[in-house]
């Protein structure tokens, strides 16, 4: 961190002395002040819900411009990196800083590949759920107890540790998502197989079976390996948030990760994509768009229009129009450009695109529309959206939690609060109540 030459000075009107707080310089992005002595110099907290304006950490890894529809992994744009690169070659970035070259990215992916087996015993674990569990639930489960078979490289402190746990979570995720689905099917599980890349791998341990050889479809394979590069990691986001918050007090990464699950399986959260997939159904046919679109508009309706706008893009989503255009090559390849849910979707983009109204409120369609219209193309239950936006999402919070137990400033969080309930007061009796 850079400190700015100029000071930031807060006075009060009640006569009590000014203070001086240092101004930091981040390499991009707003400057912030460092209030860390807020309190033992005024005996005042500052107050911020949801820590809108608040800075809990600073990090080298991702970079949001909310204003400009940039996203960048460690400095590289996110629209370069959905083209040039896969899947692993983004998570060895996020880890490590610098993409690899031919060799490191072969190590790499020989590595993630010979840690996708799970310990034979979490079958055991599966048939305590459930059929009609939750994925999300059985994620957060199995996620969790994973800790249970790896006792040691849970020394948070010992960096190869921390690199083998990062390791297995992100190789064992996509393990764990495909045996949730097809436990809730009474499918048998899928081994994974060490020839097929990352992406090839889980789409073969969702659909295939024992009973005959899975054909890899090239085209499939590529846009959720998109998926996932697009989902990745998306800066201090409530998960990751929750991710970092939860390894502050010294939790083991597992655990970590199964705290960001929980996070992540609020429906404002992770469950945007299910939510535009459910409004399209709902909506039901082309004819009925006018009249939907008319409820929008009108405020006292209630009916909101999901998987467009974006809390932190004002202006577009840079990974919509990846998506999108991932969205359309895998229509075509399965033939369902006349699919009638995916006709209605795409008649309702074009409205919102040349419709004044959402036009001058910059409601563009996000990332999340695209996505789920291409999981449900891929074959993958609604109820499981969520769970492939953890496996993507899985190297972000690890990578922000390695960050985070490596960096010198970091302290167990936690937040103060404004207290407005009631003062000292006796107990009485119960016989005087």
């Amino acid at each position: 961190m850079n400190t700015s030459d100029t000071k930031a000075t807060l006075s009060f009107s009640d006569g009590s002395p000014s203070v001086e707080f240092p101004i930091y310089k981040g390499t991009v992005g707003p400057d912030v002040i460092d209030i860390r002595k807020l309190y033992a110099g005024t005996g005042k907290f500052t107050y911020d819900p949801g820590f809108m304006s608040t800075a809990a950490c600073n990090s080298t890894i991702t970079y949001i411009d909310g204003d400009k529809g940039e996203l960048l992994y460690r400095g590289y744009p996110i629209e370069q990196l959905a083209v040039n690169a896969d899947f692993m070659e983004s998570c060895y970035l996020l880890l490590n800083g610098e993409l690899p070259n031919t060799v490191q990215k072969a190590e790499f992916v020989e590595t993630v590949t010979k840690h996708t087996m799970v310990h034979e015993q979490m079958q055991f674990f599966f048939r305590g759920f459930r059929r009609d569990a939750h994925p999300m639930s059985v994620l957060v489960g199995t996620v969790g107890a994973l800790a249970s078979f790896y006792h040691d490289s849970l020394d948070i402190n010992d960096a190869k540790q921390r690199e083998i746990s990062a390791i297995r979570l992100i190789a064992k995720m996509p393990t764990l998502v495909a045996m949730a689905y097809k436990y809730s099917m009474g499918q048998p599980f899928m081994y994974p197989r060490n020839d097929l890349s990352y992406s090839a791998n889980f789409m073969r341990m969702m659909f295939g079976n024992p009973c005959e050889e899975y054909k890899v479809n090239d085209v499939l394979v590529r846009a959720l390996d998109r998926i996932l590069i697009l989902h990745a990691d998306h800066e201090q986001n409530a998960s990751t948030s929750t991710v970092r918050l939860a390894g502050s007090s010294g939790a083991n990464p597992f655990a970590c990760i199964a705290a960001g699950i929980a996070c992540l399986w609020g429906p404002a959260h992770g469950g945007a994509n299910e939510a535009a997939l459910t409004m399209l159904k709902e909506i039901g046919t082309v004819e009925n768009i006018p009249a939907f679109i008319a409820q929008v508009k009108d405020k006292n309706s209630g009916v909101k229009l999901m998987g467009f706008g974006h809390r932190v893009y004002k202006n577009f989503d840079p990974r919509a129009k990846l998506m999108r255009e991932t969205c359309y090559e895998v229509l075509e390849e399965l033939g369902l450009q006349d699919d009638p849910l995916f006709k209605l979707a795409m008649e309702l983009e074009k409205i919102a695109l040349s419709d004044e109204y959402f036009v001058s409120r910059k409601l563009y369609p996000n990332v999340d529309f695209y996505s789920g219209i291409v999981q449900s193309a891929l074959g993958i239950p609604v109820s499981l959206f969520t769970g492939i936006f953890a496996m993507a999402r899985t190297i972000g919070w690890i990578a922000q939690w390695n960050e985070m137990i490596a960096d010198p400033e970091q302290k167990i969080g936690r937040p103060r609060q404004l207290f407005v309930g009631s003062t000292t007061r006796d107990v009485k009796p119960l016989d005087q109540r």
